[in-house]
């Protein structure tokens, strides 16, 4: 069976359908001036990029992990990943099935020399991100102590550094060794953050 190309748009507020529509007719271009023909468009509109799920990308990612995508092609690294982190993720995931990435707006294609290169900085700039990140937690926490603040679980929890590292693409395991809580303490901060969004 031959792998279909997947191409990839999204918009964060269905206001934006010219701007959904301009990406897939840049893309849908890039392939026809390719001689592309097996490709299919997966589409989210008005969903924001820092959306952990969205329904098309869902989508696309399970024929990726069933071996029926050979290729996945963006307009942009922005329109496709919600954080450096992510992007480097997925990049990686698709490295492993064997997935060639394009985004027309960066110029990058993983299957050259050039974008190999452009893959390796991107993955050294995510790492400097998680290690500044790293940093400035554990010297903020230090900072606390010498103040003779205790760095208690529930009282002292941090819940905007909790749902800033969550929204960056940071699983539970990686914010609890960063920051040292608990599962339930990042658990109950993300609940708090997502009631008082609602009020607003």
């Amino acid at each position: 069976m031959k792998k279909q190309v997947a191409i990839y748009c999204r918009t964060s507020t269905n206001m934006q359908k010219s701007g959904l529509e301009s990406q897939r007719r840049a893309l849908v271009e890039y392939c026809k001036s390719r001689s592309i023909k097996n490709y299919l468009i997966y589409e989210d509109s008005g969903i924001s990029g820092t959306k952990s799920s969205r329904p098309s990308l869902d989508n696309m990612m399970k024929k990726v992990r069933a071996g029926e995508v050979g290729a996945v092609i963006v307009y942009s690294f922005s329109r496709f990943a919600r954080s450096t982190k992510h992007l480097i993720d997925v990049l990686e995931e698709f490295e492993s099935y064997g997935v060639n990435f394009i985004s027309l707006s960066e110029q990058v294609d993983l299957s050259t020399a050039i974008g190999k290169a452009m893959y390796t900085i991107i993955s050294a700039i995510a790492a400097l991100e998680r290690d500044l990140i790293s940093e400035r937690v554990k010297n903020g926490m230090k900072n606390a102590r010498a103040k003779g603040k205790q760095i208690g679980r529930p009282k002292t929890r941090n819940t905007d550094l909790i749902v800033s590292l969550r929204k960056q693409g940071y699983t539970y395991n990686q914010i609890r060794e960063l920051i040292g809580v608990g599962h339930g303490t990042i658990t109950n901060a993300l609940r708090e953050s997502l009631k008082k969004d609602k009020k607003k």
